[in-house]
């Protein structure tokens, strides 16, 4: 072993032990305010704007981005592929916050509602809408909380050769159930407001340092040297793949607007005022971090000799990284060191964020009507305990590479988002959208997802079925979106007593 590996592996070390203790004191911090299961899944909707636009920000982007996407699209396709982190903060991010926070966060608290399965229950007035809502979420959640570990070991696994994968995964699995255990929704605020500021320094300090790097020689010369090795990847609309660059920004863009997770930050931040700032903060948030990701990514192959490495794309960013930064230098040691808390950051909070949605699922929404003496009293006992079993079940997930999970992982955003976006948005902004409507959006949606693979399977095998995994989930949001209303119109409407309840209370 090289001595500069063993001093990049000796503050790594220090970094993950010195990280680990906050996490857990914030943990310990927070069980004061999760005495009611309010308190332990909102934070008793009393969460401020810093804290809930970075908790938004950390949950958006897990360390997939940085490894995963950023080192495949940055290479595919280059300095284009910014456009994505572009979309994500101005559609994902800014026009999220706009168009749904303040109705979303009005009308939940009238309605007394925590989870977006309860919405759906008192908005439409429909059990069985919240129990197949919560079915969704925990059968399509579960699975997707095992992506979030995907990257962080291809970078662990660079600077710890001889540690096994899992080990790293161990340690993201162990941190995040005891901090989301102990302190619920408020334990994870304030750790995504930590992480969120690791996140911002990482990435700040990562770009800084391989712009500098005489391998790039300053932005001007980078693209210059990308250049040479093909136009192609400094075109500003990624050449060719503009078509793909528009699914992958809708999909992750307006796939936040259906995904519970993230529709949650809004039940639970405090008043107006700092929506706005959260708004702001937010946005600015996932530019950086969004931007930052694909933009060293595109760099890439100046570093690995327009080659790429012996792990294919996942192993792009975590190869360019210790090619530039794992030299004697202390500096870029520390660097190095604060991007691997970056990733862990990362695919905590996302992993935390998840996990609490599809626990609050099964505990709020789907035991109470399965189990008709199912105390409200035990709620977030029952919580605390499948929060636990969760994490631990997605640690089995990502370790068992199981076929059907890894599945299921490719389908969840589109399906939860595309089962979900037209009920919730046109829920909370028209009075004529109706219990049939709702209904017709969600099994659309579904439908659109599961008839497409089968169809697709049927013809080209399921392999293809999973590349075409976005096509799909953007597909599945624009006919929730236009079938909610379409079906509406022809359908009955609520009584003026229900719409008087629900919009003019929450006005």
């Amino acid at each position: 072993m090289s001595s500069n590996l063993q001093q990049v592996q000796v503050v790594t070390v220090i970094s993950l032990v010195l990280f680990s203790l906050l996490m857990v004191s914030i943990g310990i911090y927070s069980i004061s305010k999760t005495k009611t299961i309010d308190g332990f899944l909102l934070g008793g909707r009393n969460i401020g704007a810093w804290v809930s636009a970075f908790a938004y920000g950390t949950s958006y982007f897990s360390a997939v981005i940085f490894i995963g996407y950023a080192g495949k699209h940055g290479w595919d396709i280059g300095f284009g592929s910014m456009w994505i982190g572009v979309g994500n903060a101005v559609l994902g991010c800014l026009l999220a916050w706009l168009i749904l926070a303040k109705k979303t966060r009005a009308m939940t608290h009238k309605l007394n509602v925590k989870t977006m399965p309860e919405f759906f229950e008192a908005r439409y007035r429909s059990t069985a809408m919240k129990v197949f809502a919560a079915a969704m979420i925990f059968i399509f959640l579960v699975p997707y909380s095992a992506a979030v570990y995907k990257g962080l070991g291809s970078m662990f696994n660079t600077i710890f050769p001889s540690i096994p994968v899992q080990t790293c995964m161990l340690i993201v699995a162990i941190l995040t159930a005891i901090y989301l255990v102990l302190g619920g929704y408020v334990a994870t605020a304030y750790t995504d407001f930590v992480q969120g500021i690791i996140m911002i320094f990482g990435v700040f300090a990562m770009v800084v340092a391989i712009v500098k790097n005489p391998a790039v020689g300053g932005i001007a010369s980078g693209i210059s040297k990308i250049r040479q090795i093909n136009p192609d990847l400094v075109s500003p609309w990624g050449a060719g793949s503009w078509k793909f660059l528009c699914i992958n920004i809708l999909l992750t863009s307006f796939g936040t607007w259906g995904l519970p997770q993230m529709v949650g930050k809004y039940y639970a931040i405090k008043d107006e005022k700092s929506i706005r700032t959260a708004t702001i903060v937010s946005t600015v948030f996932a530019a950086i971090i969004g931007c930052g990701a694909y933009f060293i990514g595109s760099l890439a192959r100046l570093f690995l000799g327009n080659t790429l490495p012996q792990g294919g794309y996942d192993a792009v960013v975590p190869q360019m990284l210790l090619t530039a930064l794992g030299d004697s230098n202390l500096i870029t040691t520390i660097i190095l060191a604060v991007i691997l808390l970056l990733l862990l950051s990362a695919s905590m909070s996302t992993l935390a964020s998840v996990v609490l949605t599809s626990a609050s699922a099964i505990s709020v929404d789907l035991m109470p009507v399965v189990r008709k003496k199912y105390k409200k009293e035990r709620q977030m006992y029952v919580t605390r305990i499948l929060c636990f079993i969760f994490v631990a079940l997605s640690y089995l997930f990502a370790t068992m590479n199981i076929a059907i999970i890894v599945s299921i992982m490719s389908f969840s955003w589109g399906v939860v988002s595309g089962c979900f976006i037209g009920p919730y948005l046109w829920g909370i902004y028209s009075k004529n959208t109706t219990k049939a409507g709702a209904w017709a959006g969600m099994i659309c949606g579904f439908l659109t997802v599961a008839i497409s693979t089968a169809v697709i399977s049927a013809l080209f095998g399921f392999k293809a079925a999973v590349s075409m995994s976005p096509q799909m989930g953007v597909a599945a949001m624009a006919v929730s979106i236009i079938v909610v209303p379409a079906v509406s119109k022809v359908t009955k409407r609520f009584d003026s007593k229900h719409l008087e309840e629900v919009f003019e209370k929450a006005a």
